[in-house]
């Protein structure tokens, strides 16, 4: 249903705002922290520049003359580092951020590990010291596509550890049955398949189109179909992936690409198996 996609679209886009959004410096004020309490007023005083310019960087700087030890600014900076593909920076500002507030930049670092690195390993290792340290749910990543949870059993799929995966992301749907992901039935699916769990497999994907009806599900359906030798079902999802995928209503992420990602090519490597059958 395209208007639970524009609507999870939407709470991703104002998620992300906030998340990108300055501390509340009265709260620093009430325990009694002016440095930090400063560096954080001079950052909402300031003017706003694009993350790019020198003058967004200068202001940076400037709050952490102010105040070494408060977090914010190098979260900022490094988040403009990693858009240019700094990495050494971003990777040195980033962890200076972690160390002074874990719980406020943990779930940061650990999604850029998975998204832009593909460093699972570290990845689980940061949302799973977030969530030893957090007495309140961890939240979602930058984008607002995954509860990080999710993210960490995609994490544990692509070292291998597929049983612990499926456990984890099924999990996290249960605890949020009201509010599931974009892609978090696709997913699932996607593991019962790979794990030959076929019945399981038909029933997250066939929620999954429910909830966001995408090329990939109609592809990893016909798949599962094709495992199950029910031939009619998987013509049709196959041709319906097609479909779909050639009206563009498939995954997509401006900046990396999603596991679980089709492209056209693989769904024509299926029909094309189909014609040489015939």
């Amino acid at each position: 249903m395209r208007y639970k996609f524009i609507i999870a679209f939407i709470l991703g886009s104002v998620y992300t705002t906030i998340t990108a959004a300055q501390d509340n410096c009265n709260v620093f004020l009430w325990e009694g922290d002016s440095c930090r309490y400063e560096a954080c007023k001079f950052l909402d005083d300031a003017p706003s520049y694009f993350q790019l310019r020198k003058e967004y960087h200068q202001i940076k700087d400037k709050a952490i003359d102010i105040c070494p030890k408060y977090g914010m600014p190098y979260k900022h900076k490094s988040t403009a580092y990693l858009k240019t593909g700094d990495f050494i920076n971003w990777k040195i500002l980033i962890d200076k951020a972690v160390e002074l507030n874990p719980k406020q930049h943990l779930d940061y670092r650990g999604w850029c590990r998975f998204q832009f690195f593909r460093d699972y390993k570290g990845a689980i290792a940061d949302i799973e010291e977030l969530e030893s340290i957090t007495n309140h749910d961890i939240g979602y990543c930058q984008n607002g596509d995954y509860h990080l949870s999710i993210a960490k059993g995609l994490c544990y799929k692509m070292i291998g550890e597929k049983t612990k995966a499926i456990q984890i992301i099924k999990d996290q749907i249960d605890k949020e049955a009201s509010s599931s992901g974009l892609y978090d039935h696709l997913h699932l699916g996607v593991l019962y398949l790979e794990t030959n769990d076929l019945e399981s497999a038909i029933k997250a994907l066939m929620k999954q189109l429910e909830i966001n009806e995408l090329a990939e599900a109609y592809y990893y359906l016909a798949l599962t179909y094709k495992k199950m030798h029910k031939q009619e079902q998987y013509l049709r999802s196959i041709q319906k992936a097609k479909k779909l995928y050639e009206s563009s209503t498939y995954m997509l992420d401006p900046y990396t690409h999603h596991v679980d990602k089709i492209y056209l090519k693989d769904i024509q490597n299926e029909l094309d198996k189909i014609h040489i059958l015939k």
